[in-house]
């Protein structure tokens, strides 16, 4: 006899319906336009958090939870900080581009009324800074204001966005490793998508 199992026996996929696999880094042109309307709608926080998720190419884990004490410099943001990866364990270094620093200075200056020692503090009482799940619905919002479809983005568009301009342009691997604080070149290979047709383009911008 056939018997057909349903409801618990066959649970729905969980990745039914959705798109899986890497996410699209942002491209220069959507950096822009994103900044724009975080600046034009005065949501400091967010343009912080936008601006140092470029700069700084963390895990969502790590940029969470970056502590004020991380990046002032007295008065001023430093233009240099480093983390120690949760997923590694290894310190990553990042710069702090002025652009950052400038909007870091602004929502301190409003942060520091609050006591908070998080650099991105929960709005939910029961957590002391933001969640990734939280960090993600930002990143899609960011994503939708600009027109993008946001099932295409996520966090680690953010981590993907400038290393991919610096492959480009430079077609430096081991800088994007040690950007990134990736362990093994390989994984630096495998992180940007890197095709035979990608390696061919490089070599023919070289004549010996």
């Amino acid at each position: 006899m056939l018997v057909r199992f349903v409801g618990r026996d066959h649970p729905r996929p969980w990745n039914k319906g959705l798109l899986v696999g890497q996410k699209k880094p942002l491209q220069p042109k959507h950096v822009w336009s994103i900044r724009v309307r975080l600046e034009i709608a005065r949501m400091w926080r967010d343009l912080a958090l936008f601006n140092l998720a470029i700069d700084s190419k963390l895990r969502a884990c790590d940029l969470v939870k970056r502590r004020i004490d991380d990046v002032p410099s007295g008065a001023m943001v430093r233009d240099r900080a480093t983390v120690v990866q949760k997923k590694t364990g290894r310190p990553v270094q990042f710069e702090i581009t002025e652009q950052t620093r400038a909007s870091l200075e602004v929502w301190l200056r409003i942060l520091r009324a609050t006591g908070s020692r998080y650099l991105f503090p929960s709005r939910l009482h029961a957590r002391p800074h933001l969640s990734t799940r939280q960090y993600s619905r930002l990143v899609h919002r960011w994503v939708d204001s600009i027109g993008l479809k946001s099932i295409f983005y996520g966090t680690h568009s953010m981590r993907r966005t400038k290393v991919t301009q610096i492959y480009r342009k430079t077609g430096n691997l081991r800088a994007v490793q040690l950007l990134l604080g990736h362990t093994k070149l390989e994984s630096t290979v495998r992180y940007l998508g890197i095709e035979v047709d990608d390696a061919l383009h490089i070599a023919e911008q070289i004549e010996l």
